[in-house]
């Protein structure tokens, strides 16, 4: 089975509020570019069948944002393991993925996430907020073969909001 995985990084947090790093809300571009991120995904046909995100507010906020334009209903599943956890709970999350998922949307955190796209595709990848790298395996039998290694994947792009059209 082809293996897609987008990898995405939270949009634009708020600095301004008394809030804990974890209750950190979405700011104004942040709320204008999860939407345009989604957008993109749906017109290059790379709609997720399963959304794994950290549990943070700012992550949370960012999937909300992005779901009512997909055409269908991922599974989404919140993990407290991919907030700010380092990238081998990056790693190991992404191993545990269901075999039936062919297409995946991870979301969470740097420097978690330059360092799982780097290690997947084998060269550096920079990660701003809201950038969603698009990755191809190989057929290989499972999540857990896919990712194991380094530079199995294929980069096919790195959505970047500023590179988009002006938001709606």
């Amino acid at each position: 089975m082809k293996r897609r995985l987008i990898l995405m990084r939270h949009a634009k947090s708020s600095w301004k509020g008394p809030e804990p790093d974890h209750e950190r809300p979405l700011n104004p571009r942040g709320r204008r570019d999860a939407p345009r991120v989604a957008r993109e995904l749906c017109a290059l046909g790379w709609e997720p069948e399963l959304v794994l995100l950290s549990d943070s507010r700012r992550t949370t906020e960012t999937w909300q944002r992005m779901s009512r334009w997909f055409s269908t209903e991922p599974q989404v599943v919140p993990r407290r393991s991919l907030y700010l956890s380092g990238f081998g709970a990056v790693q190991h999350e992404l191993m545990g993925l269901p075999e039936r998922a062919s297409t995946a949307l991870v979301l969470g955190h740097n420097p978690d996430w330059e360092s799982a796209v780097s290690f997947l595709v084998g060269e550096p990848v920079r990660m701003t907020t809201a950038n969603a790298a698009l990755l191809e395996f190989p057929p290989v039998e499972s999540w857990e073969h896919a990712v194991a290694r380094p530079s199995q994947a294929r980069l096919i792009t790195v959505i970047r909001p500023k590179e988009l059209g002006p938001a709606d």
